[in-house]
């Protein structure tokens, strides 16, 4: 046995991002597979038999815009129209509301630029069922915040949506929640939470129990790469592994938690999705940024899911082209122009070039699709307006007592009464 070396001191490993602001973007460490490379297993493969697609990257969009291999879910062209058009709704949408922020008519946003396919492709993948399936049973979806596109890919009202932004006389929240925590159960779309990490917890919970009821809806969650880092995270994996949850649980590594970049999460160390590994769980490492991949990976997850053949993980693996929020500036960590230079491109600009190539979409059309969409995205914010913004709001100040118990305690009840005799001394109007 060799001797105990006193001068070789221990040294603590702290990760560093590859360049810092003021630095030449550097992606050369990336292993970035061909399109069409990746096998797809059956569904009911064993977990075991997985272990490379952990590690690999499942692509089909090649470089030469062409959909390859056997992941591509060969979709017909009105259902790629339908996914570049929701993905182009949600930029829209993002823009403008930004542009309300800056304007101090609300006091937060989050874009998801660079993100729409994790959202969208995912969204159309669990609804595109035969037969389809009335609105009030769809899946359940679990989003953390930069899925606003699972809502658009659905349908839903944009109206809706913004007055939640503007937390104005239409906010269904009553202004109780930051303006892009979303809570739309209706379709599916469960409240979004500021902590980090709760939404696997709560998605494998409510897979357990619709399974426990023999009902026939599954769950999806999403949490950001610095969120693996939290106990929720490994919790739900333990729960879902254990009970064999119909739930699938995506890891979008989109590179950067606020301004803290991957590797402080471990990823410097494996992949996010080999995580799963030691649970025994089935994982899949996907291309983020490819519509038709994130498709196809999320239908196959689905699928397997709704067979009883339990849980699935899957890493997006993508990158956050926007600040974290409109309180961050990313050139305070990273370089300006580091996500033009990123190597799997734009989720638009993509599928975009795919349906060019393909014959079914011209620049000219994609021109008139995004004003269409500005103007869309304009008139109904006009709409939301005329309900208040978030500094002319006419929510009444006595609904602060609504919905926080069934059945309202004596003392709260006095409290509501001496609040309403106050606004009627001083000429309000409240209920």
């Amino acid at each position: 046995m060799a001797a105990p070396n006193p001068g070789n001191r221990l040294r603590l490993h702290i990760p560093e991002p590859k360049v810092r602001p003021g630095q030449s973007p550097d992606f050369s460490h990336l292993k970035i597979p061909p399109a069409g490379a990746q096998p797809r297993p059956p569904i009911d493969a064993p977990a075991a038999s997985l272990r490379e697609h952990a590690f690999d990257l499942v692509r089909v969009l090649g470089e030469d815009h062409q959909a390859h291999g056997p992941w591509d879910p060969q979709l017909s062209p009105e259902r790629l129209l339908r996914g570049l058009t929701h993905m182009m709704r949600t930029r829209a949408y993002d823009e403008r509301m930004v542009r309300l922020q800056r304007t101090g008519k609300t006091s937060f946003y989050i874009k998801c630029t660079g993100e729409e396919a994790v959202a969208v492709a995912a969204a159309h993948a669990m609804d595109d069922r035969e037969p389809a399936r009335p609105d009030s049973e769809r899946d359940m979806f679990f989003p953390t915040y930069r899925q606003q596109g699972l809502l658009i890919a659905r349908e839903w009202s944009l109206h809706d949506m913004m007055c939640q932004v503007l937390n104005n006389e239409g906010d269904r929240l009553k202004g109780r929640q930051l303006p892009i925590m979303y809570s739309v159960p209706e379709a599916g779309f469960f409240t979004i939470s500021g902590n980090l990490a709760t939404q696997f917890p709560q998605a494998v919970g409510w897979a357990m129990a619709s399974a426990y009821k023999g009902d026939h809806r599954i769950a999806a969650a999403w949490v950001g790469d610095g969120s693996t880092a939290e106990g929720d995270f490994h919790y739900a994996l333990t729960f879902a592994a254990t009970y064999q949850a119909p739930v699938v649980l995506n890891v979008v590594n989109n590179q950067w938690a606020i301004s803290t970049f991957q590797g402080m999460a471990g990823g410097e160390q494996s992949t996010f999705a080999a995580r799963a590994i030691g649970y025994g769980l089935p994982s899949l490492r996907v291309d983020g940024n490819d519509y038709l991949a994130v498709y196809a990976v999320t239908r196959w997850a689905a699928e397997r899911a709704r067979a009883n053949l339990g849980p699935t993980l899957i890493e997006l693996f993508t990158y956050r082209a926007a600040a974290h929020s409109t309180s961050d500036d990313p050139s305070a960590y990273r370089p300006d122009n580091e996500w033009q230079l990123w190597p799997l491109g734009d989720p638009i600009e993509r599928l975009k070039r795919h349906l060019i190539a393909r014959g079914l979409w011209s620049e000219d059309q994609h021109a008139v699709l995004a004003a269409e969409l500005d103007e869309e995205i304009k008139t109904r914010l006009k709409q939301a307006e005329k309900l208040g913004t978030i500094t002319d709001s006419h929510i009444d100040p006595a609904s602060m007592f609504d919905d926080v118990f069934k059945d309202l305690p004596d003392h709260l009840r006095a409290q509501r009464a001496e609040l309403l005799a106050q606004i009627a001394s001083q000429g309000g109007g409240a209920a």
